[in-house]
């Protein structure tokens, strides 16, 4: 028989299957079904532990994930809503989608820029250097500095900067003006007695230096011709008088004709005139002004814009009488302060490294070095040499100024103890605090904010117009183009300033485009002060942090009457498009 049919013929137990009852079961059967029994309640209750501690583990997980993804969905939803409200701020303001590009495409693209002007020009050689948010991000030199020994441009090539000369004497003139010294207001006379009071169709007038300034105080440019205009119209005038009556459609007309062509003609001759090639050495800055203080006025002050070199000379004769020293020793000064240590005056004697030579063209269009001339009659308007490296970075310290919005110096700066307090006592979320500390420790700039506004604020809407910009005007010592965006998708004219040159053998341009995030921090929440509005808050540079935020485009071109200062801006707004991370 089987083992299992020996099984059942031992004495019977009760025991029941189904409901009904069995027959005796063998003892060895029944001892290993109790073993088993046992075995498997304590495999249930290890298996019931496990359980347990699985289900408590997983509950954990379970609840701390659940907190976990709670909060990440919080931080991903405030990530979002303050993108999407940078983004609408961005709508707002620009009304186009732009699109971010890698450092080195917006370096192709804006080399390729460069190259064009290069050729079109015919140049023998360019320099050029870029900042993004006060870093220089790109410089570079094209071409030849030196074409008869075949010395390569590079960012360290100095060259004439030219009318740049103007921004960097006006930064000297305002710290005169911030320290009380200097009233821009008053006539030029009280300063400076040695220049001879100017009158206008008979009527004595005044001249300020604050007109001097943004070029509305009447004095005359290189040209002369006006002198001769002046009395052939004051002949013709008095010939009329006698024959028919004045002011006559016609004769309105036939001036008016008359004007525009005397002004195309000094405009192509303007690098052609006699004073722009002056060889003489001036040993004084009220030496200098003999040149121009006993010519008469071109237009009554303040009546219209006329720019002029000359009334930065004179300018600068009021500095040197303020600041009771020299000119020359007053502005080497600011440029030590300034950190310029590649900026000189343009002087033939003293070795200056890395200079390089400067071009014109013959009446054949061939290269021909520049002729010898001597700035020391123009050192305020026309008379330093530098390089990019320098000018981007005076163009930085006045981005830095106009931004700012602390006057804190670092010795001024709170402790890391105190500004710890503070900062955990501080309901504030971890970015505020860390936007706090990094105010903390801003230096003030170098002149104050209210300042540079003042400096780019334009005064007046001069008559030339650059290539491709419109709505420029005049500050103090900067050219400053408004925004100008009426229409969307349109052209879209961003806001900034800058400050083109031309000298003998050399162009330059020193272009600043500012971050404009005005609009951003409005839609990011920010609180106005009592009685404040968008428009102030647009307009104040309260609202930048961490400047200075912006591009900063400098270029010089050793070649005659370059204009550049286009260029410079396509350049700016490449660069503006920069994601700093890719």
């Amino acid at each position: 028989m089987f083992r299992n049919q020996q099984l059942f013929h031992v004495r019977r137990l009760p025991h029941f299957l189904k409901g009904k009852p069995v027959g005796n079961v063998n003892k060895n059967v029944l001892k290993n079904q109790r073993l088993y029994y046992h075995e498997s309640i304590k495999k249930a209750q290890r298996s019931g532990k496990y359980v347990l501690q699985t289900a408590l583990v997983a509950g954990t997980v379970l609840v701390g994930g659940i907190f976990i993804k709670l909060h990440n969905k919080e931080v991903a939803e405030d990530e979002e809503n303050e993108k999407y409200q940078q983004e609408r701020a961005g709508d707002l303001q620009n009304c186009d989608d732009v699109k971010r590009l890698s450092l080195s495409e917006a370096i192709r693209q804006s080399r390729d820029l460069m190259q064009r002007k290069k050729d079109e020009t015919g140049s023998p050689g360019l320099t050029i250097a870029v900042s993004v948010d006060g870093k220089t991000v790109w410089s570079e030199g094209i071409g030849y500095s030196d074409v008869e020994n075949r010395l390569k441009c590079t960012p360290q090539s100095v060259f004439r900067i030219a009318s740049i000369s103007k921004s960097i004497t006006m930064t000297a003139v305002a710290k005169l003006l911030e320290s009380g010294d200097l009233d821009l207001d008053k006539p030029v006379q009280f300063y400076v007695p040695e220049f001879p009071e100017k009158t206008w169709k008979g009527k004595k007038v005044q001249i300020t230096t604050r007109q001097l300034l943004s070029h509305l105080g009447g004095i005359r440019h290189y040209s002369k011709d006006y002198m001769k205009n002046k009395t052939e119209t004051d002949n013709t005038d008095k010939a009329k008088d006698a024959k028919a009556p004045p002011n006559t459609s016609s004769d309105v007309e036939q001036q008016q004709a008359n004007m525009d062509r005397r002004k195309q003609e000094q405009s192509k001759e303007e690098m052609q005139l006699d004073e722009y090639y002056i060889t003489r050495h001036y040993s004084s800055v009220l030496e200098s002004l003999e040149i121009f203080k006993d010519d008469p006025l071109v237009h009554k002050p303040e009546s219209k814009y006329l720019y002029t070199t000359y009334g930065w000379t004179l300018v600068s004769a009021v500095v040197e009488k303020v600041a009771k020293m020299p000119f020359e020793k007053y502005l080497q000064e600011t440029l030590d302060e300034l950190g310029l240590e590649n900026t000189y005056l343009d002087e033939h004697k003293p070795l200056i490294y890395n200079r390089g030579r400067h071009y014109v063209k013959n009446q054949k269009g061939r290269l021909e070095n520049a002729p010898y001339v001597d700035l020391s009659y123009k050192w305020a308007g026309g008379g330093l040499v530098s390089n990019v490296t320098d000018v981007v970075k005076f163009g930085n310290a006045m981005l830095y100024s106009y931004q700012t919005r602390t006057s804190r110096t670092a010795s001024q700066a709170p402790s890391s103890s105190s500004l710890t307090n503070s900062l955990s006592t501080a309901k504030t979320t971890r970015k505020e605090s860390e936007q706090s500390a990094a105010n903390s420790r801003h230096l003030r700039g170098y002149l104050k904010p209210d300042t540079m506004k003042m400096m780019w604020t334009p005064v007046v809407k001069p008559e030339p117009k650059w290539e491709g910009i419109a709505n420029n005007g005049y500050g103090l010592g900067w050219s400053v183009c408004n925004r100008n965006s009426e229409h969307a998708f349109c052209k879209d004219q961003k806001f900034f300033v800058s400050h083109t040159g031309g000298a003998i053998g050399a162009s330059s341009v020193l272009l600043i485009l500012p971050t404009e995030n005005s609009l951003s921090q409005i839609a990011k929440g920010e609180t106005l002060e009592s009685g404040q509005t968008d428009k102030d808050v647009r307009e104040s540079t309260s609202l930048y942090s961490s400047p200075p935020k912006g591009v900063v485009v400098a270029i010089i071109v050793n070649m005659i009457s370059v204009g550049l200062n286009k260029t410079a801006y396509d350049i700016a707004r490449i660069f503006e498009q920069v994601d700093t991370k890719l």
